[in-house]
C-alpha cells in the first residue's frame, strides 16, 4: 500500500472514531492530533490509538495490552496481527470492557 494511501485510511479510522465517539451517551474525554487519539473514560483509563507509518500498521493501547493492527482489504478494515480480530469489533469490545462505553462504530 502506497504511503497516501495508508494515510487516508488511518486518518478515516480516526474521523469515524472520533464521530462515534461524540454519540456515546458517557462522560468521555478524547483528543486527536498528529495521528494519535487519546480517549480518557470515566474511570480514568485510557486507550489510546496511533499511526505507525514505518510498518503501516494502527497500533491500540488499552487497559488489557497493546494491539497492532494491519489493513486487511479483504475485509475492509484493520486486523490484529495476533488475535486476527478485526478492529471495529475489537473497539467496540474493548471500550464497553474497560470504560462501560456503549459504541456504535459501523
Amino acid at each position: 500500500m502506497q504511503e497516501s494511501e495508508f494515510n487516508q485510511r488511518i486518518d478515516a479510522t480516526l474521523e469515524a472514531l472520533e464521530m462515534a465517539l461524540d454519540e456515546v451517551d458517557a462522560d468521555i474525554d478524547y483528543e486527536c492530533s498528529g495521528g494519535i487519539l487519546s480517549v480518557e473514560f470515566e474511570n480514568d483509563s485510557s486507550m489510546i490509538f496511533s499511526r505507525q507509518a514505518g510498518n503501516q500498521q494502527l497500533w491500540v493501547a488499552s487497559r488489557s495490552g497493546g494491539y497492532h493492527f494491519a489493513w486487511d482489504e479483504a475485509a475492509q478494515d484493520w486486523r490484529c496481527t495476533r488475535s486476527d480480530q478485526l478492529f471495529k469489533h475489537f473497539v467496540i469490545v474493548e471500550m464497553a470492557a474497560q470504560g462501560g462505553v456503549k459504541l456504535e462504530l459501523g
